[in-house]
């Protein structure tokens, strides 16, 4: 049983950045494969960014070049730093962690409009 907490979400004007946190439990967090995904508003969920044990990522080609995932083992913690946000990148992020079982958190809201 995996709980996964976000945060940082907000509204940003375009052009700007925002870095959201995923607090995670567990004692196997190294282990996991930690993913973020978004839902725009009438789309369907789409996978962002993700990243291995050993730090190994990958993106979705709307966001290469602007966003970063990163993860810190020794605190538990994602994270997803977004750069010249636009509002195409308006949605509800959601951290998870993948081991077997594909855990989500709750979601955090990100607005990006003038």
């Amino acid at each position: 049983q995996v709980q996964l907490v976000e945060s940082g979400g907000g509204l940003v004007q375009p052009g700007g950045s925002l870095r959201l946190s995923c607090a995670a439990s567990g004692s196997m967090f190294r282990l996991y494969i930690m993913g973020w995904y978004r839902q725009p508003p009438g789309k369907q969920r789409e996978l962002v960014a993700s990243i291995t044990s050993d730090s190994g990522t990958n993106y979705a080609d709307s966001v290469k070049g602007r966003f970063t995932i990163s993860r810190d083992n020794a605190k538990n913690m994602a994270y997803l730093q977004m750069s010249s946000l636009q509002p195409e990148d308006t949605a509800v992020y959601y951290c998870t962690a993948n081991f077997g079982e594909h855990y989500w958190g709750q979601g955090t809201q990100v607005t990006v409009s003038s």
